[in-house]
Protein backbone atom coordinates (compact mmCIF):
# COMPACT_ATOMS: atom_id res chain seq x y z
CA UNK A 1 0.00 0.00 0.00
CA UNK A 2 0.86 3.40 -0.97
CA UNK A 3 2.27 5.72 2.26
CA UNK A 4 1.35 9.29 2.79
CA UNK A 5 3.21 12.24 4.40
CA UNK A 6 1.32 14.72 5.96
CA UNK A 7 2.70 18.23 5.64
CA UNK A 8 1.40 20.78 8.14
CA UNK A 9 2.56 24.33 8.34
CA UNK A 10 1.83 26.46 11.63
CA UNK A 11 2.54 29.71 12.76
CA UNK A 12 1.44 30.47 16.54
CA UNK A 13 -1.13 27.77 16.54
CA UNK A 14 -0.32 25.70 20.04
CA UNK A 15 -4.14 25.83 20.63
CA UNK A 16 -5.27 23.93 17.61
CA UNK A 17 -1.96 21.46 16.23
CA UNK A 18 -2.82 19.13 18.61
CA UNK A 19 -6.29 18.06 17.33
CA UNK A 20 -5.09 18.42 14.31
CA UNK A 21 -2.15 16.00 14.38
CA UNK A 22 -4.33 13.57 15.96
CA UNK A 23 -7.14 13.36 13.76
CA UNK A 24 -4.63 13.21 10.94
CA UNK A 25 -3.16 9.81 12.68
CA UNK A 26 -6.55 7.93 12.70
CA UNK A 27 -6.36 8.32 8.68
CA UNK A 28 -4.84 4.53 7.75
CA UNK A 29 -2.77 5.59 4.94
CA UNK A 30 -0.84 8.46 7.00
CA UNK A 31 2.86 6.70 7.64
CA UNK A 32 4.15 10.53 8.99
CA UNK A 33 3.22 13.65 10.07
CA UNK A 34 5.61 16.77 9.39
CA UNK A 35 5.01 20.12 11.07
CA UNK A 36 7.20 22.99 9.89
CA UNK A 37 7.00 26.10 12.78
CA UNK A 38 7.19 28.62 10.98
CA UNK A 39 9.16 30.34 13.90
CA UNK A 40 6.39 30.47 16.12
CA UNK A 41 6.48 32.79 19.18
CA UNK A 42 4.32 30.42 20.95
CA UNK A 43 4.49 26.43 22.26
CA UNK A 44 3.43 25.07 18.18
CA UNK A 45 6.58 23.24 18.00
CA UNK A 46 6.49 21.58 21.58
CA UNK A 47 3.13 21.00 21.47
CA UNK A 48 3.59 18.99 17.80
CA UNK A 49 6.47 17.10 18.95
CA UNK A 50 4.36 16.34 22.01
CA UNK A 51 1.59 14.76 19.90
CA UNK A 52 4.17 12.33 18.09
CA UNK A 53 4.90 14.88 14.51
CA UNK A 54 8.15 15.23 12.72
CA UNK A 55 8.96 18.75 13.94
CA UNK A 56 10.86 21.11 11.77
CA UNK A 57 12.11 24.93 13.16
CA UNK A 58 12.44 27.87 11.14
CA UNK A 59 14.64 30.43 12.41
CA UNK A 60 13.03 33.03 11.19
CA UNK A 61 9.30 33.61 9.65
CA UNK A 62 9.31 32.58 5.68
CA UNK A 63 5.91 32.64 5.42
CA UNK A 64 3.81 29.49 4.15
CA UNK A 65 4.86 28.82 0.72
CA UNK A 66 8.75 28.03 2.45
CA UNK A 67 7.42 26.27 5.26
CA UNK A 68 5.56 24.04 2.95
CA UNK A 69 9.08 23.91 1.17
CA UNK A 70 10.83 22.27 3.89
CA UNK A 71 8.26 20.17 5.00
CA UNK A 72 8.29 18.41 1.62
CA UNK A 73 11.74 18.38 1.00
CA UNK A 74 11.80 16.05 4.25
CA UNK A 75 8.24 13.43 3.31
CA UNK A 76 8.90 9.98 2.23
CA UNK A 77 5.36 9.35 1.05
CA UNK A 78 4.46 8.31 -2.39
CA UNK A 79 1.46 10.86 -1.60
CA UNK A 80 1.60 14.10 0.35
CA UNK A 81 -0.97 15.64 2.21
CA UNK A 82 -1.19 19.44 3.15
CA UNK A 83 -2.57 20.62 5.68
CA UNK A 84 -3.55 24.19 7.73
CA UNK A 85 -2.98 23.91 11.59
CA UNK A 86 -6.69 25.15 12.05
CA UNK A 87 -8.43 22.06 10.84
CA UNK A 88 -8.95 21.02 14.53
CA UNK A 89 -10.97 17.68 14.25
CA UNK A 90 -11.66 17.78 11.13
CA UNK A 91 -8.62 17.05 9.41
CA UNK A 92 -9.41 13.49 9.77
CA UNK A 93 -11.87 14.28 6.56
CA UNK A 94 -8.57 14.67 4.35
CA UNK A 95 -8.71 10.64 3.61
CA UNK A 96 -11.09 12.26 0.96
CA UNK A 97 -8.36 13.80 -0.74
CA UNK A 98 -5.85 10.78 -0.75
CA UNK A 99 -7.87 7.99 -1.94
CA UNK A 100 -8.29 9.53 -5.82
CA UNK A 101 -4.85 10.12 -6.02
CA UNK A 102 -4.02 6.94 -4.47
CA UNK A 103 -6.20 4.96 -6.91
CA UNK A 104 -5.06 6.85 -9.78
CA UNK A 105 -7.88 8.86 -10.67
CA UNK A 106 -6.47 12.20 -10.19
CA UNK A 107 -2.77 13.52 -9.37
CA UNK A 108 -3.48 16.52 -7.02
CA UNK A 109 -7.22 17.05 -5.12
CA UNK A 110 -8.29 19.92 -3.05
CA UNK A 111 -10.60 20.24 -0.96
CA UNK A 112 -13.77 22.45 -1.29
CA UNK A 113 -15.03 23.85 1.93
CA UNK A 114 -18.41 23.81 2.70
CA UNK A 115 -20.23 27.74 2.82
CA UNK A 116 -18.18 29.98 5.11
CA UNK A 117 -20.83 30.53 8.91
CA UNK A 118 -19.92 34.11 8.53
CA UNK A 119 -19.11 36.85 5.90
CA UNK A 120 -15.45 37.60 5.33
CA UNK A 121 -14.06 39.78 2.50
CA UNK A 122 -15.47 40.43 -0.58
CA UNK A 123 -14.20 37.98 -2.69
CA UNK A 124 -11.16 40.03 -4.04
CA UNK A 125 -8.57 37.47 -3.38
CA UNK A 126 -10.28 34.64 -4.31
CA UNK A 127 -11.53 36.25 -7.86
CA UNK A 128 -7.78 36.95 -8.34
CA UNK A 129 -7.03 33.60 -7.81
CA UNK A 130 -9.37 32.26 -9.69
CA UNK A 131 -8.81 34.54 -12.79
CA UNK A 132 -5.23 33.78 -12.70
CA UNK A 133 -5.60 29.89 -13.01
CA UNK A 134 -8.10 30.63 -15.34
CA UNK A 135 -5.63 32.82 -17.91
CA UNK A 136 -2.78 30.18 -17.57
CA UNK A 137 -5.02 26.62 -17.48
CA UNK A 138 -8.57 27.35 -19.13
CA UNK A 139 -9.75 25.82 -15.51
CA UNK A 140 -12.56 27.13 -13.94
CA UNK A 141 -12.03 26.18 -10.18
CA UNK A 142 -13.95 26.61 -7.18
CA UNK A 143 -11.49 26.85 -4.31
CA UNK A 144 -8.50 27.98 -5.76
CA UNK A 145 -6.98 29.68 -2.33
CA UNK A 146 -8.22 26.05 -0.46
CA UNK A 147 -4.53 24.68 1.20
CA UNK A 148 -5.83 21.16 1.89
CA UNK A 149 -4.39 19.24 -0.85
CA UNK A 150 -3.56 15.87 -1.86
CA UNK A 151 -0.33 15.21 -4.20
CA UNK A 152 0.94 12.28 -5.74
CA UNK A 153 4.95 12.36 -5.95
CA UNK A 154 5.28 12.50 -9.59
CA UNK A 155 3.06 15.62 -9.74
CA UNK A 156 5.25 17.20 -6.72
CA UNK A 157 8.14 16.98 -8.90
CA UNK A 158 6.22 18.67 -11.50
CA UNK A 159 5.44 21.84 -9.71
CA UNK A 160 8.11 22.84 -8.91
CA UNK A 161 9.64 25.81 -7.83
CA UNK A 162 6.72 26.04 -5.36
CA UNK A 163 5.11 29.51 -5.29
CA UNK A 164 6.04 31.87 -1.86
CA UNK A 165 4.06 32.77 1.04
CA UNK A 166 0.22 32.44 0.12
CA UNK A 167 0.70 32.65 -3.53
CA UNK A 168 1.78 28.84 -3.10
CA UNK A 169 -1.72 27.27 -3.95
CA UNK A 170 -1.98 28.95 -7.20
CA UNK A 171 0.98 28.48 -8.11
CA UNK A 172 0.53 24.82 -7.50
CA UNK A 173 -2.42 24.55 -9.65
CA UNK A 174 -1.03 26.33 -12.10
CA UNK A 175 1.57 24.25 -12.60
CA UNK A 176 0.25 21.22 -12.08
CA UNK A 177 -2.32 22.04 -14.47
CA UNK A 178 0.11 23.01 -17.43
CA UNK A 179 2.53 20.05 -16.99
CA UNK A 180 -0.49 17.81 -17.75
CA UNK A 181 -1.26 16.71 -14.67
CA UNK A 182 -5.48 16.53 -13.21
CA UNK A 183 -6.28 18.52 -10.37
CA UNK A 184 -9.90 17.66 -8.98
CA UNK A 185 -11.85 19.50 -6.15
CA UNK A 186 -13.18 16.82 -3.65
CA UNK A 187 -15.90 18.30 -1.68
CA UNK A 188 -15.43 17.85 2.25
CA UNK A 189 -16.78 18.58 5.59
CA UNK A 190 -13.62 20.14 6.54
CA UNK A 191 -13.98 23.47 8.91
CA UNK A 192 -11.35 25.81 10.03
CA UNK A 193 -10.78 29.30 11.63
CA UNK A 194 -12.86 31.67 9.75
CA UNK A 195 -11.54 35.56 9.58
CA UNK A 196 -14.07 38.39 9.60
CA UNK A 197 -14.81 41.76 8.19
CA UNK A 198 -12.82 43.39 11.45
CA UNK A 199 -8.77 44.61 10.94
CA UNK A 200 -7.11 41.15 11.65
CA UNK A 201 -9.17 39.53 8.64
CA UNK A 202 -8.74 42.58 6.20
CA UNK A 203 -5.01 42.72 6.88
CA UNK A 204 -4.74 39.00 6.45
CA UNK A 205 -6.57 38.98 3.20
CA UNK A 206 -4.18 42.16 1.56
CA UNK A 207 -1.28 39.84 2.63
CA UNK A 208 -3.11 36.79 0.80
CA UNK A 209 -3.68 39.42 -2.33
CA UNK A 210 -0.47 41.03 -2.33
CA UNK A 211 1.49 37.38 -2.77
CA UNK A 212 -1.05 35.95 -5.04
CA UNK A 213 -0.53 38.46 -7.25
CA UNK A 214 3.15 38.75 -6.97
CA UNK A 215 2.87 34.61 -7.68
CA UNK A 216 0.77 34.83 -10.88
CA UNK A 217 3.21 38.12 -12.24
CA UNK A 218 5.96 36.12 -11.81
CA UNK A 219 4.73 32.63 -13.48
CA UNK A 220 3.45 35.52 -16.52
CA UNK A 221 6.98 35.97 -16.72
CA UNK A 222 8.34 32.55 -16.50
CA UNK A 223 5.64 31.09 -19.36
CA UNK A 224 6.02 34.20 -21.11
CA UNK A 225 9.94 34.35 -21.08
CA UNK A 226 11.78 31.00 -20.14
CA UNK A 227 8.27 28.55 -19.26
CA UNK A 228 8.53 24.88 -20.08
CA UNK A 229 6.33 23.46 -22.18
CA UNK A 230 4.02 20.54 -20.65
CA UNK A 231 5.29 17.22 -20.72
CA UNK A 232 1.64 14.85 -20.48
Amino acid sequence: MKAVSVVIPAYNESGSIMKVIASAKQIPEVSEIIVVDDASVDETAAVAMEAGAKVIRLPVNRGKGEALKQGIALATGDVVLLLDADLGESAVEARALILPVMNGEAHMTVARFPAPRKKGGFGLVRGLARAGIRHFTGLEVTAPLSGQRAISREALHAVQPLGQGYGVEVALTIRAARRGYSVTEVPVSMSHRETGRDLTGFIHRGRQFRDVLITLGRLYYEYRFGGKAPVK
